[in-house]
């Protein structure tokens, strides 16, 4: 019979994959990697991600990274943006290639009814070939050929039809600005490697992630019919059996910590995978914070989510508030001070003054 993880065992264990037990004295690019990707729909999320993970984090540790093209931003799992270590990237579009197709259809194909999808990508690959276009660029020439379709649904469908990046200035710190596009190609000068199994996506997942089950990795991914691929890989994983019963599988060299080891407190970025990549969501999110998951930034205590985070700024200065959704005790609430006032530091260092508030709801102590 398989052993039982309940979900104080499957927190712990996520948490040290993630790097969330105790900062790292590890390369941004190596974490990325270790991450398979930091989620990247806003610029700053992903710095925050590494922050909260690498032990002296600076915000030139994952810039320099853009610029010198060993990371990459693109639509990827779950057709949103990830920002991933370039090597990774090659493999990891062509094998999501048929998933981010789907996706487009989804989303775009109403509005794009009679337009010949081929012609479009052909189309927008050779407005490409000459470098980085803006998207309002790529969408006013694309829009000239088809002008009775929506501008935006014509070149937002492209990052499901080509293996295209957004490349600096998008994805650096504190950037704003319209979207810029390149094809991956002309970007990396490196040819995509497709081919790669997708057992090298479940074996990642699960070192990243895991124990988790199937439904897991399809819900993180955006892939289906993975069954099939896990069951294969039985012999190589090692499995346990959840709270619900449900049949956990993980790679065997991975960390499972003891249940009764420390988690401090963390301020998650913005839609941090870590909360994200799970269809059953229950080893960090109980029912009073589900529905604000993947909404507002988390907050950790004791390897849960406990409640969310904001900044504001205003003449100056800088506040950052935790929202805890119920009292966490006094010990936690002075380890989340401190550790809110790090971030803070580190969003805001040119703030004059920089305040930390913790809101806990009318009727606790």
């Amino acid at each position: 019979m398989h052993e039982r993880l309940d979900g104080r065992r499957l927190s712990r264990a996520t948490l040290a994959r993630q790097h969330l037990l105790v900062r790292v004295d590890r390369r941004p690019l190596d974490v990325a990697r270790d991450l398979v990707g930091l989620q990247g729909q806003e610029p700053a999320p992903p710095y925050v991600m590494l922050w909260n993970r690498i032990d002296g984090f600076t915000v030139d540790g994952l810039t320099t990274l853009q610029l010198d093209r060993s990371v990459v931003r693109a639509t990827l799992f779950r057709g949103t943006l990830h920002m991933v270590a370039t090597d990774d990237y090659l493999w990891l579009r062509p094998m999501l290639a048929p998933m981010l197709e789907r996706r487009q259809r989804g989303a775009w194909g109403k509005a794009l009814d009679g337009v010949d999808l081929d012609q479009l990508a052909k189309t927008a690959a050779g407005l490409l070939d000459g470098g980085t276009l803006t998207r309002p660029r790529l969408s006013r020439a694309l829009a000239e050929q088809w002008p009775d379709h929506s501008p935006m649904a014509l070149a937002r469908s492209i990052q499901g039809l080509l293996p295209v990046v957004h490349p600096p200035p998008d994805g650096l710190w504190d950037r704003r600005g319209p979207a810029h596009i390149a094809l991956a190609r002309t970007w990396l000068g490196r040819p995509l490697s497709p081919g790669v199994a997708p057992s090298t996506l479940v074996r990642r997942y699960l070192a990243a992630f895991g124990p988790a089950t199937v439904k897991d990795v399809q819900a993180w991914s955006g892939l289906t019919r993975l069954r099939e691929v896990v069951d294969g890989m039985r012999p190589q994983l090692v499995t346990f059996t959840g709270e619900h019963g449900e049949e956990l599988f993980d790679v065997p060299d991975a960390p499972r910590p003891d249940p009764d080891t420390p988690a401090p407190p963390r301020l998650l970025a913005p839609l941090d995978n870590l909360v994200l990549g799970y269809a059953d969501r229950g080893r960090l999110v109980g029912p009073d914070a589900a529905a604000r998951v993947g909404w507002e930034a988390a907050v950790l205590v004791d390897g849960k989510v406990r409640g969310f985070w904001t900044v504001a700024r205003d003449d100056g200065a800088a506040t950052l508030t935790v929202e805890l959704l119920g009292p966490v005790g006094a010990a936690a609430e002075e380890a989340l001070e401190t550790e809110a006032a790090g971030l803070l530091a580190f969003i805001a260092p040119a703030a004059e003054r920089r305040d930390v508030r913790l809101r806990v709801p009318a009727g606790h102590g």
